[in-house]
């Protein structure tokens, strides 16, 4: 069994359906079938064609998006089509196969994006490559992650951070940005392009994929947290990941205090040892969690990942 679980997920448009899985389904490579003959190449997309309603099949990295016919509403069928997926996956269905000949490389881009941290530097891709923010501190953690690990074999590099389509490389003072920049760009985009996994055996719902020892960031149980403390990780969640993410970096509840009234969160990539991290705690998280959550929030500490 390979544990795939599959989500359903609304779209914008009612006709379709999008069937998200918590592992990768392809690498860096989408696909559309119209018919059972187009899908030649992927049995699964075959499989789902034998459903009447089953107008166009769409296989993207981690989800898979269906278009129906008018015959029937997706309220009556999208459990049975999700476990139909699910099924599938987990007996160790094939989604794409692959082409059998010579290796055909992905079009890849990727550019370099300065951060608040100047010892960090965002290479961001035009393809996904993680599924959830992975955290390498040294070669050892990155074991299951094949891109950390050939990244830690540059002496400049010293940490790691990776979360939906972008790497985050904190740096050794032994090197300055314009000497190395175009070198990590440029074997990024190699890396990606000969169609390498980023990292191994990845699945949703853990906060770190990769990492089968971190005692210092458990998986995060909201159902066993209090009301306060959901309250705070919705407001993360909403208002700040998506910001701290564009600097390269990432934000991780830890705990709630309600006695001291305080939040206690973990930093990750860019935000990790960054100068002015403490300013945007302050002035920024803080601020938000204090006004959003009067009279329960009081004070943020960070420990950096």
């Amino acid at each position: 069994m390979s544990n795939f679980a599959i989500n359903i997920h609304a779209t914008d448009k009612p006709g379709i359906i999008k069937f998200e899985a918590n592992k990768f389904l392809t690498r860096h490579k989408s696909f559309e079938f119209h018919n059972i003959d187009e899908a030649k190449n992927s049995p699964l997309a075959q499989q789902l064609f034998y459903l009447p309603f089953v107008k166009t099949v769409y296989i993207a990295q981690n989800f898979i998006a269906i278009e129906k016919y008018d015959i029937v509403e997706w309220a009556d069928v999208q459990e049975e089509v999700a476990g139909q997926i699910e099924d599938y996956l987990n007996k160790g269905g094939v989604v794409v196969e692959e082409e059998t000949e010579e290796k055909k490389s992905i079009p890849v881009t990727v550019y370099a994006e300065s951060t608040p941290n100047p010892a960090v530097m965002k290479f961001v891709a035009n393809k996904k490559l993680v599924l959830q923010a992975a955290e390498f501190k040294n070669i050892d953690e990155a074991k299951n992650a094949p891109l950390a690990q050939k990244l830690f074999h540059f002496p400049f590099v010293k940490e790691i951070f990776m979360d939906e389509n972008y790497v985050s490389i904190q740096k050794y003072d032994i090197a300055g940005w314009e000497e190395i920049t175009l070198e990590l760009r440029e074997f990024i985009r190699n890396f990606i392009q000969d169609g390498n996994e980023v990292i191994t055996n990845e699945s949703l719902g853990q906060n770190n994929p990769v990492s089968e020892t971190d005692e210092a960031k458990p998986q995060l149980d909201l159902e066993s947290l209090d009301d306060t403390s959901k309250q705070v990780v919705a407001i993360l969640d909403e208002y700040i990941k998506p910001a701290v993410a564009s600097d390269g970096g990432n934000i991780l509840f830890d705990s709630y205090n309600a006695e001291s009234k305080t939040v206690k969160v973990i930093l990750q990539g860019a935000c990790s040892g960054c100068p002015s991290s403490t300013m945007t705690l302050k002035s920024g998280i803080e601020t938000m969690l204090r006004d959003m959550l009067r009279g329960k929030v009081d004070y943020v500490e960070a420990v950096n990942g």
